[in-house]
């Protein structure tokens, strides 16, 4: 979910309408607001088309990031990812940014440039849409829905093939996010099962 966000924050493009920039404008302020450097901390609840459902919080700091919900926990320091499955106790271990670590993550990776944008004026908000040019695989459409005020997300609703994905956020809090938050705790773990699955040549 957070590379759909990364992937978004874009400089403006040539030929765009002003209702586009307006829209790619609005994109990478909240952007900056949520994965800046001076961090940040929201709740999400996540409904797959009503077949998968789940909830938890998360935090991000630039490219480190930690999660919580109620099957896992997993620290990125920007180096490894550390993913506690809480009732197994096994901790798998990745490098940071291996697409093994989440694959359900890489079916929303996507090239900007093959997505047009467009703004629109709600009462409960502001909602951006990306809509897939002909012939783009992965994400079809994306729409998110941003506070008028504080301009921070309210949910994201993404289409996948046939299959939607709506993310509802709330309790977002920007900075005062210690780079500690992220560092995995082995003292607290040592009685877990660890499974390495990082390359060889980057122990």
């Amino acid at each position: 979910m957070l590379t759909l966000w990364a992937a978004v924050a874009l400089n403006g493009q040539e030929h765009e309408t002003p209702n586009a920039k307006q829209a790619r404008r609005m994109f990478n302020e909240s952007y900056q607001m949520i994965f800046g450097s001076q961090g940040s901390q929201l709740h999400y609840k996540v409904n797959i088309i009503g077949i998968y459902k789940t909830e938890g919080t998360i935090w991000t700091k630039g490219k480190k990031s930690k999660f919580v919900d109620e099957k896992y926990i997993a620290w990125n320091d920007d180096v490894t990812y550390y993913r506690l499955e809480r009732k197994k106790n096994r901790v798998t271990i990745y490098d940071a940014h291996s697409d093994e670590r989440d694959k359900y993550a890489t079916k929303f990776k996507f090239v900007p440039d093959n997505y047009t944008y467009s703004i629109k004026d709600a009462d409960e908000g502001y909602y951006i849409t990306l809509k897939a040019k002909k012939g783009v695989k992965g994400i079809k459409e994306a729409r998110c829905l941003l506070d008028k005020r504080t301009r921070y997300p309210i949910n994201i609703r993404v289409k996948v093939g046939i299959f939607r994905t709506t993310i509802k956020i709330s309790g977002v809090k920007i900075g005062g996010i210690s780079d500690e938050l992220f560092q995995f705790p082995q003292e607290q773990y040592k009685h877990c099962e660890f499974v390495d699955k990082r390359e060889k040549v980057n122990r």
